[in-house]
Parts: structure tokens; sequence; C-alpha cells
């Protein structure tokens, strides 16, 4: 159940504050609206120290999102994000070559 991840605004505030900003200025008004409510599925676990993406929907890592997928890269102050969108919902979001970013807790 989704109500069993918690929401990313809750782990990573700044991040999604960042994001709907981003969002707004690229003309994605709804993907600004919606990623307040993602929820933290999952750390990417690559291994790569400047990789910092997020698993924001239930997707076996590795495997193609098929139809209705896009890309929405932003263009941040510092490094790179991307979100992978499929069908309007966000399934993932790149972050790399950014700072640490800090938790809010250590639930995961």
């Amino acid at each position: 159940m989704e109500q069993d991840h918690p929401l990313l605004r809750e782990m990573f505030p700044e991040l999604v504050a960042e994001l709907a900003d981003l969002l707004e200025a690229e003309g994605e008004r709804e993907l600004a609206l919606t990623v307040r409510d993602v929820r933290l599925f999952g750390l990417c676990e690559c291994g790569d120290e400047f990789c910092q993406s997020v698993r924001t929907a239930d997707h076996p890592p590795g495997q193609p999102f098929g139809q209705g997928h896009r890309c929405v890269p932003l263009l941040p102050a510092k490094g790179m994000l991307a979100l992978d969108v499929v069908h309007e919902r966000i399934m993932y979001i790149e972050i790399l070559d950014r700072p640490l970013m800090i938790r809010r807790d250590a639930r995961m």
C-alpha cells in the first residue's frame, strides 16, 4: 500500500520545494502540484557517490517504464534533476551531482 511509504516531502522537504518551483518554471503545472504528494518507495542502489536518486512508485529497478513514459529534465542551480513520468505519474527522480541531501528521519 502506498500509505506504507513516507511522503517524500516529509523526508526531503527542500528537494520537493525545489522540484515544485522548477516544474512551475518549465510549465509543468500539474506535476508541480503532484510532486508534493509523491511517496518514497526506495533509494537508488547503484552505489555511485554522485547519485541520490529516489523511486517514487512501485516499479522494478532496471526495467523500462514502457508506454506513456517521458523524461522531464529540470534546470537546477546545482547538479542534475530529471523526472521519469508515466501517464503523468512521477515514478522516479534522478538526483545527480548535488550536495548531500539530509533526511528528516531514519526510517529507510
